[in-house]
């Protein structure tokens, strides 16, 4: 029996070398969409002139240009790049989608929570209205506005929290200083940090291709909810080190720019409301759990 092909627009990053891993060991040919020519790959050029590879069952677009990326200045240029590597990528995949005689089943964009507006009282889930008016709410309005597939395509967008592993993301960032003692919450602490394990986050990716009743938002976040001072506490607590290097408020204003810093500074309280009610089940339910298994000074892989 031929593989199953699942086309991945991003496949390269940290989640999608964890994604592409995954799908391979469950029997499934994937085709990543890249920059680069390669075994395996088409560019997006080819994607644009030729078309999905024929017999695609999937599509997943995890495409984006890194906007935490602190080696890049807050400019207008990037803050435009920022942008148009999401939109452009993801209207790039509908319109091969929408013209393709040999449909896939299925469409899953990844997005964020951002698309909810930063609050301390607020509780969100995946019925919750996109009202917020800062740079990452507007773009996440856009973002998902642009993967517009006909039917009979199911579309599944999963909103992501931030992703918890060891090869990439937040945790890189953060395990060499808080090895050494330095690391700290970030401004008061009490802001809500929606999280997932990017075991679960791919795991959940694989549960929208195989599930056909799935469609819609589903928020890619865990179901416990916690502030920035508790995954501190807890990711200390993993590698056994103190935390006690508060994070001021200003100082990441002045290095990032006011509104990339809110990623950090803001936070949201948000729960996989209809992830849950679908059946999915989380293999990394808590943020101890999490942490244990990312708090390591050295990649395992």
């Amino acid at each position: 029996m031929a593989a199953k092909k699942v086309l991945i627009g991003g496949g390269t990053g940290f989640v999608g070398t964890r994604l592409n891993s995954l799908l391979k060991t469950n029997n499934y040919c994937v085709v990543n969409i890249s920059r680069m020519p390669g075994a395996n790959n088409i560019s997006w050029s080819a994607l644009e002139t030729s078309g999905l590879p024929s017999q695609t069952c999937a599509v997943v677009n995890l495409a984006g240009q890194q906007f935490m990326d602190f080696t890049k200045m807050w400019t207008p240029g990037f803050k435009q790049n920022v942008k148009t590597s999401r939109v452009y990528t993801t209207k790039a995949i509908a319109s091969a989608i929408n013209k393709s005689q040999d449909k896939p089943r299925v469409f899953v964009l990844i997005t964020g929570v951002g698309a909810y507006e930063p609050s301390e009282t607020i509780k969100y889930d995946e019925s919750s209205p996109t009202t917020g008016n800062d740079f990452f709410s507007k773009l996440l309005v856009e973002w998902e506005q642009a993967a517009k597939v006909d039917p009979p395509v199911r579309l599944v967008i999963i909103r992501s929290g931030v992703v918890l592993g060891r090869e990439g993301g937040m945790i890189k960032n953060m395990i060499v200083p808080f090895f050494f003692g330095l690391g700290g919450p970030i401004a008061s602490g009490k802001q809500f940090l929606p999280w997932i394990h990017i075991e679960d986050l791919i795991r959940l990716i694989q549960f929208a291709i195989e599930n056909e009743n799935v469609k819609g938002v589903l928020n890619g976040v865990a179901p416990q909810v916690i502030t920035n001072a508790e995954f501190t506490k807890s990711f200390a607590k993993a590698l056994s080190r103190p935390a006690f290097f508060t994070v001021p408020e200003f100082s990441l204003n002045l290095l990032l720019n006011p509104e990339r810093a809110m990623m950090l500074t803001k936070g949201q309280y948000v729960v996989p409301k209809r992830t849950l009610e679908y059946g999915f089940q989380y293999k990394y339910c808590t943020i101890d759990e999490a942490c244990a298994e990312c708090a390591h000074l050295f990649s395992k892989n």
